[in-house]
């Protein structure tokens, strides 16, 4: 794994500490970047769940984010994260957070313009886990959520707030860009 583009262009990643971590190959990561820029986004303030190794919270700064909250329950790949974050010279933009996806949804009190879920194929509980995030405090109008799922998986066009920009896949990796469109009521 190494960064695609930006300031840390080419720097290597330490990989996942285990099978059980399934990070987001770098094809992926330079499509979901390709796509995110060509609909005008360029994340400042991110939220990189399921982080696993880091990598995408890591590209986004490479690409002049100014933050990256990382979330991952793993203590391995936590510390795999730091060490990315090393490596890389931007662990004073960054925090990692060692939680679960759903309490850090719940405590958080800071919306954010970009929010990234890579969560493990299976997780049967990633609708809900969308929804709960649609209706959080890190959700304003505008913010830009990226989920990455099997191929097998078809989330719907709408979830809570969030609207569907697109839907992409590449061999056995897909991913949806929603968007953040407030009620009828809050416009």
């Amino acid at each position: 794994m190494r960064i695609i583009s930006g300031s840390a262009r080419g720097r290597k990643l330490k990989g996942p500490p285990s099978h059980a971590t399934r990070p987001m190959t770098d094809k992926i990561r330079e499509a979901v970047f390709n796509s995110l820029a060509s609909l005008g986004v360029w994340p400042e303030h991110v939220v990189d769940m399921y982080a696993g190794t880091g990598a995408i919270g890591i590209e986004a700064l490479s690409r002049g984010a100014e933050s990256v909250d990382f979330v991952e329950m793993g203590r391995e790949q936590v510390a795999v994260i730091r060490d990315n974050l090393r490596t890389t010279g931007f662990d004073s933009k960054a925090r990692v957070h060692q939680t679960s996806v759903e309490s850090f949804i719940e405590r958080a009190q800071e919306p954010v313009d970009f929010v990234v879920l890579d969560p493990p194929y299976a997780d049967p509980k990633i609708i809900p886990t969308l929804e709960k995030l649609a209706s959080s405090k890190l959700v304003q109008s505008g913010t830009i959520v990226v989920l990455g799922h099997s191929p097998r998986v078809e989330p719907p066009d709408t979830i809570g707030t969030l609207q569907v920009l697109r839907h992409r896949c590449h061999g056995d990796t897909c991913f949806s860009i929603y968007e953040n469109a407030p009620d009828e009521d809050q416009a």
